[in-house]
């Protein structure tokens, strides 16, 4: 097994104090997609799900995604998720192990009030209509209190994931990166999900001003500068865990290769790279003011993070990452997220929990091995599932098992 330039395997695996991590030891579902009900226990090792597609694997992932800010994996309606013919709206809840102890949380579908589906943002433009943000709102309980927002999650909960449809994260919409790399970001820095709701409140905020022809000038200036405020340090942000993650990359994942990333295509990074944050607020400020007739023709703003890109490129040859071949791109995927986890161990002494759907069915026996041996090495709970339980088998007991047929989940022995 290799030595990080992090830390010591020893070190790792023996003092909590230097790295520590998240794990999941009691989940319940209630009337969650195809789960009328399920309880599960595990202990801190990994965990494989196993089962042919359509059972079930991927449900447990999503609603585990939902005990963390942002808007699940797969990005759903909160609506959408309720099982057809369910009793009452979806719940989840769930034991975590944390370096600060024992929380147990739980999120669900609540009330309708107008406001939005959890008032959080996910940063990809212009503003949605408002009867497409009339959705029900995700509420969240904490040691048994309810919790301002899903955004009070990122405290305590920090994960990370891999699914299938990402493998067209290096040609979809510059959204789905901006998610990545925040998903990246609320592991180092849980106030991160906060600003982004604020900034697109105030977006929004400012765009029905704008819409209304509401002359109430000093309420809009006001919202231009929260917009700046917060926009430069998102972006300041996402920069820093760019550069954090690029660095970690170069620490190595096995046969994984390094990944290089960079955020761009909005003037603030450029603003930020020309002098201090206090400067690029205030450019920011006056391009809010000189777009506002632009930004009422066409919604949202002309400027701002919603309008930045993530940009990844093999770090060996300089590639970037959208020419890289299918199998390239999946493996500078893992590296990435193997690096964000060493980033958050670096930075804040715990790794993440990590879910990687389907991540192995496309993977030759040495990038499988090696991916067991980062998991391993590094101590995370990984929830891992696929349709063939033996290709985790070097895994060994390392790890524990479940079967999941038909909405069903069992414990499953070591596979041989």
């Amino acid at each position: 097994m290799r030595e990080s330039k992090l830390t010591s395997p020893q070190r790792l695996a023996n003092d909590p104090g230097i790295v520590s991590q998240l794990a999941i030891t009691r989940l319940s579902l209630s009337d969650y997609r195809c789960y009328r009900r399920l309880k599960l226990e595990t202990d801190a090792r990994p965990v494989v799900l196993a089962g042919p597609n359509g059972a079930g694997k991927t449900n447990i992932l999503e609603a585990m995604s939902y005990l963390a800010p942002g808007r699940g994996l797969r990005g759903a309606r909160l609506s959408e998720i309720d099982r057809h013919g369910g009793a009452g709206a979806w719940a989840v809840a769930a034991k975590i192990l944390t370096p600060e102890g024992a929380f147990d949380i739980g999120a669900g579908r609540g009330g309708n009030d107008g406001t939005g589906e959890d008032g959080e943002s996910d940063g990809a433009g212009a503003p949605a209509p408002d009867a497409a943000r009339r959705r029900d709102r995700r509420i969240v309980r904490i040691n048994g209190l309810a919790a301002p927002g899903p955004a009070a999650l990122g405290e305590i909960v920090s994960l990370l994931w891999l699914t299938p449809s990402m493998d067209r994260l290096f040609s979809d919409g510059a959204g789905a990166r901006r998610r990545f790399l925040d998903r990246l970001v609320f592991g180092v820095d849980p106030g991160h999900a906060g600003r982004l709701a604020a900034y697109d409140r105030a977006m929004r905020s400012r765009a029905r001003l704008l819409r209304n022809a509401v002359g109430d000038q000093a309420w809009l200036s006001a919202l231009e500068q929260s917009m700046a405020e917060r926009g430069v340090a998102i972006t300041a942000a996402r920069r820093e865990a760019a550069a954090a993650i690029t660095r970690a990359s170069a620490d190595g994942a096995g046969l994984f290769p390094a990944a290089g990333l960079r955020v761009e295509g909005a003037p603030l990074e450029d603003w930020l790279d020309a002098g201090p944050a206090l400067a690029a607020e205030e450019r920011f400020k006056e391009a809010l003011v000189a777009s506002r007739a632009q930004d009422t023709e066409t919604g949202g703003a002309a400027f701002g993070p919603h309008r930045s890109d993530l940009t990844v490129s093999a770090a060996a040859t300089g590639t970037p990452a959208k020419i890289c071949s299918t199998g390239e791109q999946k493996a500078l995927l893992i590296s990435i997220v193997l690096a964000g986890t060493r980033m958050q161990a670096a930075i804040r002494g715990a790794v993440p929990l990590l879910f990687l759907d389907e991540v192995t069915a496309h993977l030759d026996e040495g990038h499988r091995h090696a991916l067991f041996e980062e998991i391993s090495f590094l101590g995370v709970q990984a929830w891992l599932t696929g349709t063939d339980r033996s290709l985790f088998a070097p895994l060994g007991d390392r790890a524990q098992y479940f079967d999941v047929a038909d909405a069903h989940v069992s414990p499953a022995g070591v596979p041989q």
